[in-house]
Parts: C-alpha cells; structure tokens; sequence
C-alpha cells in the first residue's frame, strides 16, 4: 500500500491511497484457498472445487469484500501511523469511473483512493491554579420555606360548591372560546376548565372579569394580549371570550399542622420543611454549579487559542441554528423582534460554536491527561435515567443506543464534561460569597455554559 500526502493545510489533510493489483490479487487468492475447503458445489468433492472455477464463480464478489475491508481498516491504520487524531471521519473519495471501477473487481487494476480529513489541533495545557472563582451561595431562609409549605398547602386546598357569585379566591369552572375580530382563534378555546380567580393564570384582566359570576351564568370577557406574550400572531391584540359559568366553588380552611403533612403522605410538618428545605437548597445547588462552571469555562476560553477544524465548528453551529430556528418558529417571532438581523445572529452563534468546540477539545485533553475516565455503571445509570423520561418506550429507547455508537457518546460525554470540571475546581481557588437568591437566578447573557 501506497500512502502520499497531497494537502496539508493548516489542520486539513488529503492523502492518496493505492493498493497494488498484485496485493488485491494476494488478497483474493488466501480468501479463494479459504473458500475451497468450504465450498460445496453440485459435480465436484468437498474441498477439490478449482480455484479458477471459484474465482470465475465468485471472484468480482470477494474482491468487493476486500475493497470494502480496505476502506474500513485503512483509515484507522493511516492515522495511527501518521500519529494524528481526526477531528471526524474521514471522507473517502473513489474514481466514479464504472470501467475503473469493474477493472479493481477484476485484478486488473491498482486501487486508488483518497482521504480527506482535518486533525485534532495540538495544544500544551496550561497551568490552572492561577484561576480564581467565586462560588455564589444562598443561604436557604425558614421565611423561604414557610413559603413554600404554604403553597403546597394552596396546591392541596379543596373546595365546596356555593350558591352565591364567584369571589376572589373562588375556584370557577368554565367553558371558553376566544375570537379576535370576531373570528375563533387556535389554542383559544377549552371546555371544562378550572380557574381560581387571583391565580394569575390567564391574561391579565381575565380572571377580573369573573367577580361576581354565578353558576349557569355567561360572561363576555374583553382582554388584551400582553406585547411580550409568547406567541407573536396573539401579542398585543384585542380579544374577547365567551366564557359559561358551569360551577363557582370557595375554598375550605387548609391549616398547615402534621394533618396536612400527613396528607401529602409525610409523617409531620417538620418533615415536610426538611424535605422543602432540601428540594430549594438542590435547586440552589444546580444554579451555584452552572455560574461556577461558566467562569471556569470563561477562564479557560481566555488562556486558549488555537486553529480548530472547520467541521467540527460547522455541525455544532448546525445544532445551535437548528435549535434557533425551532424555538423562532414555536415562538411565532423573528429576528426583528429579537432585535436584531439574521446576519447579525448567525455571527453571534458561529463565535458561541466556535467557544464549545474550543472548549470541548480543551476539556477532552485535560481530562485525557488526568485519566478521567466514565464508568460502566455511571453510564448505566444515565441510560436508564434516560430511558425514564420515554415511559412505555424503554424497549425503543435501549434498542437505539444499544445499536447506536453516537447515541451512547451522546450520554457519556455530558457525565466526562462534568467530571473533568470537578477535576478542575479541585485545582483553581474557589471563593465562597454569600449572594440573593435574585443574584444567583439571575440569567447569563448568553447560555455558554455547556462546552461541547
């Protein structure tokens, strides 16, 4: 075999393979002495068949075997003896010329082939102890927990039928439909719907309108749709509703004490709070986690630069528009209301995608460096955590990543990402500062977090 290199350019190369006719020949003649003892056809001994009867019977077949083997071993062997990783597979290009083609199957001629590909860029990792980062921390209040007991408490209230018109407080049944020009609107209309007025749930001034209302009674509802309300074609337009009272209900007397505990299946409402206590402090411990690792990541996209293959870059800002463009059109908004143009945003997310792939190779050559390393169980346990989110799929679901090589790296590289960042805040100076609550939910410019 014959291996030139034709283009290297930057982190693009192109290599030309050729594989002798007399190495296919010798090939074919170890499968055709293979076959012999095989093969059993109808006028001859098992193991006496010719070799030239096989070779006229099957020779073009297993030379296709051969070639095919070349094209799935040669890539592996060239990049392991050029010492270089490619950054995806390598393209292989073939003559689309049949009579060059039918020459190969026929030992006639050289087969000639090339690959095209761009390596993984080469890059010293830096020291990382010089890094600094704050780690926001909210200390979870009993004030915040009463709260949220308290809604809880709200969320199991019930209620009774009353006679009387419907208050604030009341829970009211309904029937609606609602036009805008007089004409019915998709997504405006429900039957048998459940409303407590002065949840805020509908359209401001809605809920309003129903002070007052008694069962069996009908009311003519006029609200406008909010300018920033999520689906553009509604933002901003007048509406009204037809609306049937079917049932007004007021709320009992829900009394927070071990019964009511004990009615969310808790033994008493001390172990309510705790688990209250503990669900805030979670949900304060992922948004801690995700500032903590944007600076990190932050800090490390400002140490490195280097080339990055422009494949890798397109199909991460592939998946990035991609997401775009279905949250736009699930919207109903354009880049205009955005403010800004679709020249401007495609800019703006070829950087992001060009951030994650860099990144991505960072945090993959330090991790290799340190031995970090996924654990069969680690990914079990992210599989069938994966699979819980399709229930009546689970079968579906094993099957596809069982089958699928990308769909198994799909789950392990998240869980390598996050050990690699535990590995580093190991290493940097990591400051604790007591922070709001509205501080740390607060929202980044830009979701960066995530770097592969």
């Amino acid at each position: 075999m014959q291996v030139t290199e034709t283009k290297a350019e930057g982190l693009k190369r192109e290599i030309e393979i050729v594989v002798p006719a007399s190495d296919l020949e010798a090939r074919l003649q170890t499968r055709l002495f293979e076959a012999k003892d095989k093969v059993q056809l109808k006028g001859f001994r098992p193991g006496k068949v010719p070799v030239a009867h096989l070779r006229k019977m099957y020779g073009k077949s297993l030379m296709a075997e051969i070639v095919n083997e070349i094209l799935n071993e040669t890539p592996g062997s060239v990049m392991a003896e050029r010492k270089e990783r490619a950054a995806m597979r390598p393209e292989i290009a073939m003559s689309e010329d049949e009579g060059e083609a039918e020459k190969v199957l026929n030992g006639q001629s050289d087969f000639k082939f090339t690959l095209s590909y761009e390596t993984l860029p080469q890059f010293d990792v830096k020291e990382t102890s010089g890094i600094k980062i704050e780690r926001p921390i909210v200390e979870v209040s009993d004030a915040e927990v009463d709260e949220q007991v308290e809604r809880l408490a709200e969320n199991a209230r019930t209620y009774e039928e009353k006679d009387g018109a419907a208050e604030t407080g009341d829970k009211v049944t309904i029937d609606f439909v609602g036009k805008i020009d007089g004409e019915p609107f998709e997504g405006g209309a429900a039957e048998d719907a459940d409303l407590v007025i002065g949840s805020n749930r509908f359209i401001p001034g809605f809920e309003d309108q129903l002070i007052g209302a008694v069962k069996g009674g009908e009311k003519l509802v006029e609200v406008t749709f909010p300018e920033d309300y999520g689906a553009a074609h509604l933002a901003g337009k007048l509406a009204t509703f037809d609306v049937t009272v079917k049932q007004v209900q007021s709320p009992t007397e829900t009394a927070i004490d071990d019964e009511m505990a004990k009615k969310l299946g808790l033994e008493s409402l001390d172990k309510l709070k705790e688990i209250v206590r503990d669900q805030i402090q979670s949900q304060y411990g992922m948004a801690t986690r995700q500032k903590v690792k944007r600076q990190l990541l932050d800090a490390l996209d400002k140490d490195y630069d280097f080339d990055l293959p422009e494949k890798l870059v397109l199909a991460e800002f592939d998946n990035i528009w991609n997401q775009v463009q279905r949250e736009l059109t699930e919207s109903g908004k354009s880049f205009e209301d955005e403010d800004t143009t679709e020249e401007k945003a495609r800019a703006e997310y070829r950087r992001l995608a060009e951030r994650r792939v860099r990144l991505g190779l960072v945090l993959s050559e330090i991790g290799e460096k340190a031995g970090v390393q996924v654990g069969e169980e680690e990914l079990q346990r992210a599989l069938f955590e994966q699979m819980r989110r399709f229930p009546g799929q689970e079968q579906e679901i094993l099957k596809m990543f069982q089958e699928n090589p990308e769909a198994i790296q799909s789950i392990r590289a998240p869980l390598y990402e996050e050990k690699v960042v535990d590995h580093l805040l190991a290493q940097v100076d990591v400051t604790d500062k007591t922070v709001t609550k509205e501080e740390l939910m607060a929202e980044d410019e830009a979701d960066e977090t995530t770097a592969a």
